[in-house]
């Protein structure tokens, strides 16, 4: 007699960025989710694939002066200016709590110039519980004249060598998408020894208030983000997928789990939510739970099958 055996109830969600496993494709975004205990009692974090942390800069940072954040159609604008605790209080006092959960833990860095990327590495390279590292490349190379270093192929480069060098873990590169070609720069990530790309970093915009006659922000330029940038974003994940080897992250306007499934047919093998999480504390979990009911649904061996498969005339 055949035996039928029933299939797995639990869908196969596992993706892999470089040796970095993930039980789903979901993470957090940087800027979005704090050091990941601020939400600990939002939302179940261990059902997530991965939690990504503030920015991490070589000094503590103290950011922009207010107003800061402000809401616009479909998304919102932020100059928070990187704030954030400095590689050395992060270590002391972050490091315990993030060790202690049962998803990786990749810390974001950044630095204004090449030197502080890769001092802010050599930090944090032995240190037990930092999964993989996402570099910041939007940040301005104050060595020469303020440029972003993701502006171009050369620095991004010379950045993702830098902290290639200096760890042992994954490393991602966060690409800005107020460039004129964003597969150009994957591209030379890649050859520098990049494990994975995310994007996209937010689009540089600004918002003025009208009766006041002054803008929004006191810094008057922000970063914009939510569901305003999908579409934006969607097209540079899929031009990227296309022209890269490595795992691209795909990033902007997430929402839900249809929008995350949206990435990953375009190329993406995992997604980052980040505005969202302002709005829904437990949306990251939500679209996880919808990417494996989805999964289920089509009947798909696993979440892989999915990873690129838009078809294009």
């Amino acid at each position: 007699m055949e035996i039928v055996r029933e299939r797995d109830p639990f869908p196969d969600l596992r993706v892999n960025i470089g040796t970095l496993r993930l039980q789903n494709p979901v993470l957090t975004a940087s800027g979005t989710f704090g050091y990941a205990r601020e939400f600990a009692n939002l939302l179940n974090l261990h059902r997530l694939g991965g939690v990504i942390v503030k920015g991490i800069s070589l000094e503590p940072r103290h950011g922009n002066p207010p107003p800061r954040i402000v809401e616009t159609a479909c998304g919102m604008l932020n100059a928070i200016g990187l704030e954030n605790v400095g590689v050395d209080r992060f270590i002391q006092e972050k490091i315990p709590y993030l060790r202690g959960l049962q998803v990786p833990a990749i810390v974001n860095i950044l630095g204004d110039s090449v030197e502080e990327y890769q001092e802010v590495t050599e930090r944090l390279a032995s240190i037990e519980g930092v999964a993989a590292i996402e570099v910041n490349i939007s940040c301005p190379n104050v060595k020469k004249g303020g440029v972003a270093f993701g502006a171009n192929p050369d620095m991004a480069a010379a950045v993702t060598h830098a902290v290639k060098e200096n760890c042992d873990v994954p490393v991602i590169v966060k690409l800005s998408p107020n460039v004129s070609d964003i597969s150009e720069i994957a591209a030379a990530v890649e050859d520098a020894g990049a494990d994975g790309v995310s994007l996209i970093n937010t689009l540089i915009g600004m918002a003025i208030n009208l009766e006041k006659r002054k803008p929004e922000l006191a810094n008057v330029i922000g970063g914009l983000s939510g569901p305003a940038i999908k579409p934006v974003a969607l097209r540079m994940v899929y031009q990227v997928a296309r022209r890269v080897s490595i795992p691209v992250i795909g990033i902007g306007g997430i929402d839900n789990s249809r929008d995350a499934l949206e990435f990953i047919v375009a190329g993406a093998t995992a997604v980052q939510v980040g505005t969202a999480n302002f709005i829904n504390p437990r949306v990251s979990e939500e679209i996880a739970e919808g990417i494996g009911e989805y999964v289920k649904t089509e009947k798909l061996p696993s979440i892989r099958d999915l990873i690129g498969c838009l078809e294009v005339d």
